[in-house]
């Protein structure tokens, strides 16, 4: 009695689900495309991927202006000056003479004085100075009206030790360099694991097709069933609870029916948000895929694969970029360690007259000619910030290293695991086909004796179920196994060689 009163209760259920198929027909259009038509969609507006393809860029602006380190400036200064002093005493009284009076104008520049020049630093950490200034001085000593000097200088200093082969700007300019380097591995990255959720999303969109149709031809034995009992129930060979027990097997399939659906939609959606960067315009399109799933075997060699990530692998690139940038600073922090001695030199040439020609002739004709050449000694007496840095930077480096060889460790972990995944999903290919087959064999076996009048609805029902199962679990076996296989590429860093398929990271 009590498992009568369950099966009314479903056939009830379904009843009230039968608004629910009322609904108006999903009018929505259908775009067929194949694997390598999502994939190319994917490489052209995925969001994922434009995202990245900018830090690239971005890192190079920052080289842009690194590099604008080397940039000469130019000053120009001008200034006004006054001076007087008494005159010399008179030996024959107690009286001072005439005090003399000097007014100074400088244009242009000199050491230690405003003025005009150029100043840079060359790649090689040479400085430079190219200084030039013009003098016009006048007053009491001045009974001629105005005396015009002109200088121009030529200074050098370049360092010998203490930032010679590296300093701040080329640091800064080759870390610059590796994090274009890195950004660029982080787009590589990004594209292999997007082609991978593309094919994975592409399988379980086949999937989600093909249950689906199980679902429905699960709902069509239930209802020829249906009607063939209804028909032994009205000829009276079989008892009303045989056609309850039908029908609640009907309402149960589409209900089933309905989660596949639902499913079928939201695995669209999914591979919609890895194909464009304008979802409304995919609203209302339903996708379809070409091909059938199949099982094709694989050759797995578990030391091949470890080769192909070790030299392949984006991420694992990316955090080797990371241990030279730390060797970068390391060399920095090491050259900081040394004395500052610096090689100077200084070459010019000086004029003088009563007019301002005159004093630009006398540096023109090279009269007078100047040069000095010498070194700067700078010794700290502790350098303990250099030497704290160096240290410091020597030990963040067997950090990295330690870290390097834990990713390693883990890649190699995870493709083992991904070789085993694949090999076990390919066992669960041929078992779940040989146990559809059997549940085929089972329920047409069964079919007949019910036809014969040896058997019964409810058992029959089972074995319905139960191939429904069957369909529906090799076709996850299928979808899986496959899945499997992009993983596994992914884990190798091999998936865009595996595909043939040609990206360019720059923008």
């Amino acid at each position: 009695m009590r498992h009568q009163v369950v099966i009314v209760i479903c056939w009830l259920a379904a009843l009230a689900a039968l608004p629910l198929l009322a609904q108006t027909p999903n009018t929505a259009s259908a775009r067929t495309l194949s694997m390598d038509e999502c994939v190319q969609l994917a490489l052209r507006h995925n969001l994922d991927i434009q995202i990245r393809r900018v830090q690239p860029g971005i890192d190079r602006l920052k080289l842009d202006g690194a590099y604008g380190a080397y940039d000469p400036s130019f000053n120009f200064g001008f200034s006004e000056s006054f001076d007087s002093s008494p005159g010399s005493p008179d030996p024959n009284s107690t009286l001072f003479g005439v005090s003399s009076k000097t007014y100074t104008e400088r244009f242009g520049s000199a050491a230690g004085a405003p003025g005009a020049g150029f100043r840079g630093t060359l790649p090689s950490g040479m400085t430079y100075d190219l200084l030039g200034s013009v003098v016009r001085r006048s007053g009491s000593s001045f009974t001629t009206g105005f005396r015009y000097s002109a200088d121009a200088d030529l200074t050098l200093r370049q360092p010998l030790l203490k930032n010679s082969w590296i300093d701040a700007t080329r640091r800064d300019i080759l870390l610059v360099k590796k994090d274009i380097k890195v950004s660029e591995l982080d787009v590589l990255n990004q594209i292999i694991a997007t082609v991978t959720s593309v094919q994975t999303a592409y399988y379980d969109l086949i999937y989600s097709l093909e249950n689906v149709k199980v679902q429905e031809k699960a709902l069509e034995l239930a209802e020829k069933l249906l009607a063939e009992n209804k028909k032994r129930v009205e000829v009276g060979a079989l008892a009303p609870l045989d056609e309850l027990q039908a029908e609640s097997q009907v309402a149960a399939r589409r209900a089933d029916l309905l989660s596949a659906q639902r499913d079928l939609e939201t695995q669209e959606n999914t591979l919609k948000g890895l194909l464009t960067d304008e979802f409304t315009a995919w609203q209302g399109v339903a996708l379809r895929t070409t091909g059938a799933l199949l099982a094709l075997p694989e050759t797995f060699d578990l030391q091949e694969s470890y080769r192909r990530a070790m030299t392949l692998r984006p991420d694992l690139q990316q955090s080797r970029e990371g241990v030279e940038k730390q060797n970068i600073t390391i060399r920095y922090n090491r050259n900081q360690l040394f004395p500052q001695l610096d090689l100077t030199a200084t070459y010019g040439h000086n004029g003088l007259g009563s007019t301002l020609d005159g004093g630009f002739n006398g540096i023109q004709q090279g009269n007078n000619p100047g040069y000095s050449i010498g070194v700067v000694l700078s010794i700290p007496l502790n350098n303990t910030t250099a030497k704290g840095n160096y240290s410091f930077s020597k030990a963040t480096k067997e950090k990295l290293l330690l870290q390097l060889k834990q990713q390693e460790q883990k890649i190699m972990v995870e493709i083992d695991n991904s070789v085993k995944t694949a090999r076990s999903n390919y066992q669960k290919t041929d078992a779940t086909r040989q146990a559809r087959r059997y549940a085929e064999a089972a329920l047409d076996a069964e079919q007949k004796k019910l036809e014969n009048g040896k058997s019964t609805s409810f058992v029959v029902l089972q074995l319905q179920r139960d191939l429904t199962s069957a369909r529906s679990a090799e076709i996850r076996a299928l979808a899986d196994y496959n899945k499997s296989l992009a993983v596994l590429a992914q884990s190798e860093g091999f998936t865009l060689e595996k595909n043939k398929i040609a990206v360019e990271v720059a923008k």
